[in-house]
């Protein structure tokens, strides 16, 4: 088997797991594994996001889940590879109730890592190429309901005559890609978002923000940028296309409204939700709550001793709009992150004298280098091999996050050596540059903590250049009328302070909205649990309560950044639809 083609290696390797399988064999089925092994399953299995690490989880996974699921009908799609001894190839399949793709990686011709996931569930796929809608009847009829007419029908009943089936709280990019997806699927959904309009969770930042990431990693589900879109979105024109795609993929969506509680009804299995709006109390009863109200929870303050005698002015990030008001004056920024980096920034070039105050060390790279080292499967190269955005979201979704850190060193550690310089004229100023406590980089940091890293934007020369100073390393003892004091005695003269000291997690706005019981029930969102400083365990093998059931039954967190949102959102709403149409989601969770 060693000796066939890759293609082959794979084809019998597949036949080998589907007549395991067929035949009720879970022993026979994890005997084609390696004893170190990893297969990730987003649904299709076990209706979580589930990785099973090692031949004896994979086992009692299939023990439990086997009957229920169903599997069959297992075909290789296109051509399988062989590089460096392991053969990769992609395959679809079914299940009792859905269709699925994956892809699987072979080592000495047993399977090291197998990805499956769900795509769509049987008799309730997207309406959409030759089963898109008609969108008109061509016959005269005196009745007829133009599609304005019926739009303000349905947008008039939703939330007032009739309930929708889910309530996403939150209308940034993560609401609105979940809206989307249920739309789709069919399934009555109501955003609520406290802002005036959809994408001001966008243009209500600071003047000068752009996204770090590049466009062939941000684009939404069903529409994609255009072609002639800038590599780095402006966040204005960000929230416009927010606001453009809410409408154009006819979402229902209520702006300033504010969810003033929360509470689920255990025996009815629903949920009631009072909101406000425009002064208006109304009371909805969806079946399912997601909470889309970004990566991340209300944000985090942080004590500062003597903040009642400092004269000037205090503010989270969350508050800074922009730069302009603190021209010609002394603002220090606390935090060395992304934000900490780009409020530097704003303030220097709206004339600020400014000084950053880092507490701890910071991942940085230069935005050039990570495009072209990290990025590369989504990119222009990219799509002209045929890497489409869908296929690399599958490559990256397919490697487990047992394995990440040891890639990531090694990418790491090649771009420490190409930036070498840089690096070295960074630290010289005093600035702590490290790449996380096994040195393992960006990516990382973004899974365990959300925190400590910059792609540098153009922030890293100006405190080379000491145009942004830098106070590294030293604890603030308190705040003085004018200014930081320091415990080693420096006074820092500051006319304004800016807290770029990040958020809290997710389940803490499930603590103001639904209880502070729920809330701990549910647990901390976000994190790995690998140990690592700020990252608490245990171990899960996957991200804390993203996208997946949660001990609150019927409650849902969907977050991330814009590429997370896309992918997963459509994770989060076969779940949501499976549930609507009575279709049995046993979750299989660790036997412990």
């Amino acid at each position: 088997m060693l000796d066939a083609a890759p293609a082959q290696q794979a084809a019998n390797w597949l036949r080998s797991l589907s007549v395991a399988l067929d035949a009720g064999e879970p022993d026979t089925a994890a005997a084609l594994f390696l004893e170190q092994c990893y297969w990730r399953d987003l649904l299709s299995f076990t209706w979580n996001i589930k990785t099973m690490e090692g031949r004896t989880a994979v086992r009692e996974m299939l023990d439990a889940a086997l009957k229920q699921t169903q599997p069959g009908t297992w075909r290789l799609k296109g051509e399988a590879t062989n590089a460096d001894g392991v053969v990769e190839a992609h395959f679809t399949f079914e299940t009792q109730v859905a269709h699925g793709k994956g892809i699987v990686r072979l080592r000495e011709g047993r399977c090291h890592t197998l990805f499956t996931m769900m795509t769509d569930l049987k008799g309730h796929e997207e309406k959409k190429g030759r089963t898109r809608a008609l969108g008109v009847r061509h016959k005269a009829d005196p009745s007829r309901e133009t599609w304005s007419e019926a739009r303000a029908r349905e947008q008039a009943a939703l939330g007032h005559t009739e309930d929708p089936y889910c309530l996403i709280i939150g209308g940034g990019q993560g609401g609105i890609a979940l809206g989307a997806r249920l739309k789709q699927l069919g399934v009555p959904t109501l955003i609520v978002e406290k802002n005036a309009r959809a994408g001001d969770s966008w243009r209500n930042r600071y003047r000068t923000l752009v996204l770090h990431d590049p466009v062939w990693y941000d684009h939404l589900p069903y529409i994609p940028f255009p072609e002639h879109w800038p590599v780095f979105t402006p966040k204005d024109k960000m929230g416009d296309w927010l606001e453009m795609y809410a409408k154009v993929m006819e979402l229902n969506y209520w702006t300033s409204t504010i969810c003033i509680g929360a509470s689920y009804d255990e025996a009815e299995k629903l949920w009631t939700v009072e909101l406000e709006r425009a002064g208006q109390r109304i009371v909805v009863k969806p079946r399912q709550l997601a909470f889309a109200t970004g990566a991340y929870g209300p944000p985090r303050r942080i004590e500062l001793a003597g903040a009642d005698r400092f004269k000037g002015q205090v503010l989270h990030s969350s508050e800074y709009a922009g730069g302009t008001p603190f021209k010609g004056r002394k603002c220090a920024v606390i935090g060395a992150a992304s934000s900490g980096h780009d409020v530097c920034v704003d303030l220097w070039e709206s004339g600020a004298d400014v000084t950053m105050i880092q507490r701890s060390p910071t991942t940085v790279v230069k935005s050039d280098t990570m495009m072209e080292m990290a990025f590369e499967i989504y990119s222009e190269e990219a799509l002209d091999r045929g890497m489409t955005t869908e296929a690399a979201d599958m490559l990256v979704a397919s490697t487990p996050f047992a394995l990440l850190p040891e890639s990531q060193k090694a990418l790491w550690d090649e771009i420490r050596r190409r930036d070498a310089a840089f690096y070295e004229k960074l630290s010289a100023t005093g600035f702590a540059v490290d790449f996380g406590e096994d040195e393992t980089g960006l990516m990382m940091k973004a899974y365990r903590t959300g925190s400590g890293y910059y792609i540098d934007v153009g922030a890293s020369d100006l405190i080379i250049d000491g145009e942004i100073g830098i106070r590294s390393g030293k604890q603030i003892k308190t705040l003085s009328e004018n200014g930081i004091l320091f415990e080693d005695g420096e006074e820092l003269p500051a006319d304004a302070i800016v807290m770029c000291t990040g958020y809290h997690s997710m389940h803490e706005t499930v603590a103001q909205i639904v209880s502070r019981e729920v809330a701990d029930s549910v647990g901390p969102c976000w994190g790995l649990g690998s140990g690592v400083k700020d990252d608490p365990g245990p171990w899960q093998g996957e991200l804390r309560n993203m996208w997946k059931p949660t001990a609150q039954e019927a409650l849902w967190f969907h977050g991330g950044n814009l590429a997370l949102s896309r992918f997963y959102s459509k994770i989060v709403a076969l779940q949501i639809k499976a549930r609507m149409e009575g279709i049995d989601t046993p979750v299989y969770r660790d036997q412990a």
